[in-house]
């Protein structure tokens, strides 16, 4: 691999720290590693973006609470639930709250990377999705506040004459704006206009 990109261990269990760390050195990633889930949440906000291998049972904090306050402070780094026999039914409970897999001790190696596989393409989807956001507001960022709102009533599915009475405005010049959308946005379609609008979520706007 060209960039080792990081997994973060959190097990209470040294041994379980130390072989899969290993394990994951030799093959080309980073890893850091914590003996808690509270020492995790609180170098996880400065912490470089990963994986989280994130153990279910552990004294304290256990991995569901975890994952909970991750969600919660916006942590999106994608989670492998590292399981003992017998805690599936929590496995599952993990997975209903956003863990890309589980996997249980002792695990193979090939289980592990493959679950760490499909973590990282989570990832690389989610910052993907993050930065067509990104780029899709500073887009309609440039539009005047009448075109925006021409463009809120496109990504709602409404006709011209809705739109053009909803504004208090004639569908002649609604025909303008949407005019005036294409060409700012630099589109030839009303599906590449709507898919701007909808990666900045202004279908969801009032």
């Amino acid at each position: 691999m060209s960039a080792r990109r990081m997994i973060h261990i959190v097990d209470d269990e040294e041994a379980i720290r130390r072989s899969a760390g290993f394990m994951l050195k030799t093959s080309g990633y980073a890893v850091s590693t914590y003996a808690s889930g509270d020492a995790f949440l609180q170098a996880a906000k400065d912490a470089e973006p990963g994986c989280v291998l994130l153990d279910v049972r552990m004294p304290g904090m256990d991995g569901l609470e975890v994952q909970k306050v991750m969600a919660e402070r916006g942590i999106a780094m994608p989670v492998v639930v590292l399981t003992g026999h017998g805690d599936i039914t929590v496995a599952v409970r993990a997975m209903k709250g956003g863990a890309v897999d589980f996997i249980e001790k002792p695990f193979e190696k090939a289980v592990l990377l493959t679950a760490i596989i499909a973590a990282f393409e989570r990832l690389d989807d989610v910052e993907a999705r993050a930065a067509r956001a990104s780029d899709a507001a500073v887009a309609i960022a440039a539009l005047t506040s009448r075109e925006q709102d021409v463009l809120k009533g496109m990504a709602q599915g409404l006709p011209n004459k809705t739109i053009a009475f909803d504004l208090g405005i004639s569908p002649r010049t609604v025909e303008v704006h949407r005019a005036n959308v294409m060409a700012k946005l630099q589109v030839k379609s009303l599906s590449e206009a709507l898919r701007i609008a909808f990666a900045a979520g202004l279908q969801d706007e009032a």
